[in-house]
């Protein structure tokens, strides 16, 4: 049994290997020459979202743990990306993979998850967490728990993790220490990564956490009450939660904004437009917010750099985001967002 663990480790190791850092793409801004925003984009992994990196430190965290054996049926429960890329692992190991995903996750998600041999369970997202726990007990598996598990399972001192690829890129830049780095949140891990980073190497970076609507982490952050709860799901796929997940780690956020689901839509629209490419809503959260803090910047007469993410692109999005009679059928009217974002792209000033 030792000695699979250690091969199955080498041949993820392998496969990072084989797969380059993501691109950091500069955005420019005409209005705001002495503040940059750069982009991260984590669509160019293998499996094409953010969500790579935690698989793959989920996968190595179980095996290290030794929950995770050669026979082992491996459980998820996630809204997509996160099974993505779980299902891309489970079959390089040969291990079958079982994603527990909400019944409105996207139909593009769902052959993705097929793609790599993954079979799909769909539920009502309220049933994620205990029908997880029931399959993993009936077919003797092994529930990954990426809101438990995904602020440790990453070594946020280096590594060649999200945060310590994000300051090597930065380095050769006018303003190599970012003013500001700007995330969604999930899980939690990727925040918890870059907070930790931030801190243990002594940078004056702050962190900002940009929230869709309908997620308690906003709230969390302010009030600190874990017991916080929301009966509607997030529109803002990957990213906003109906509870307090274990992995989001609010002591080492700075600052949080929350973002309205119609600004993130309009947002992709905006970004398509400008950056000549499709994103996926939680790009639309994440810039939304660093526009934010940068027109906050401006305002104070300060220069810098601020540096967010591409989660995901949003070709997984064409029926939902990009679609106009999906975006009617919600109540989302884009136009007083699409009017600030292009007020901002040509002033640098956020108030119409």
């Amino acid at each position: 049994m030792r000695t699979w663990i250690e091969q199955a480790i080498a041949i993820i190791n392998a496969d990072f290997q084989r797969s380059a850092d993501t691109h950091l793409i500069k955005l420019a801004l005409p209005a705001s020459p002495h503040i940059t925003l750069y982009l991260k984009d984590e669509s160019t992994h293998p499996t094409g979202s953010l969500k790579h990196r935690l698989a793959r430190s989920l996968f190595l965290y179980g095996l290290c743990n030794g929950w995770i054996h050669s026979d082992t049926t491996i459980i998820e429960a996630s809204s997509g990306s996160t099974a993505v890329s779980e299902a891309y692992f489970a079959q390089l190991l040969g291990l079958p993979f079982v994603a527990v995903i909400p019944k409105n996750t996207s139909p593009e998600k769902i052959e993705k998850i097929a793609f790599y041999g993954g079979q799909c369970h769909l539920v009502e997202p309220s049933q994620l967490y205990d029908e997880s726990r029931r399959l993993a007990d009936a077919l003797n598996g092994h529930f990954m728990d990426q809101f438990t598990y995904a602020e440790r399972a990453t070594d946020w001192r280096g590594n060649n993790n999200i945060a310590e690829s994000i300051f090597s890129q930065m380095a050769h830049e006018p303003c190599p220490v970012p003013h500001w780095v700007v995330v969604g949140a999930g899980t939690g891990g990727t925040s918890a990564t870059i907070g930790r980073f931030i801190r243990y190497q002594r940078h004056p970076t702050r962190l900002c956490v940009a929230d869709p609507e309908n997620s308690v982490f906003y709230d969390y952050f302010h009030s600190r009450d874990a017991s916080l709860v929301n009966s509607v799901s997030s529109r803002i796929e990957g990213i906003g939660r109906p509870r307090v997940e274990a992995s989001f780690v609010a002591s080492i956020v700075d600052d949080m904004v929350q973002v309205p689901d119609a600004a993130s839509v309009a947002t992709v629209r905006f970004l398509e437009r400008h950056l000549g490419r499709k994103c996926g809503g939680s790009t639309g959260t994440n810039v939304y917010a660093a526009f934010q803090l940068m027109a906050e910047m401006q305002l104070r007469g300060e220069s810098g750099s601020v540096v967010s993410l591409i989660c995901d692109a949003g070709e997984r999005y064409l029926p939902t985001y990009y679609n106009d009679a999906w975006v009617a059928g919600q109540g989302l009217d884009l136009q007083p967002h699409l009017d600030r974002l292009e007020h901002f792209y040509e002033t640098g000033l956020w108030q119409v």
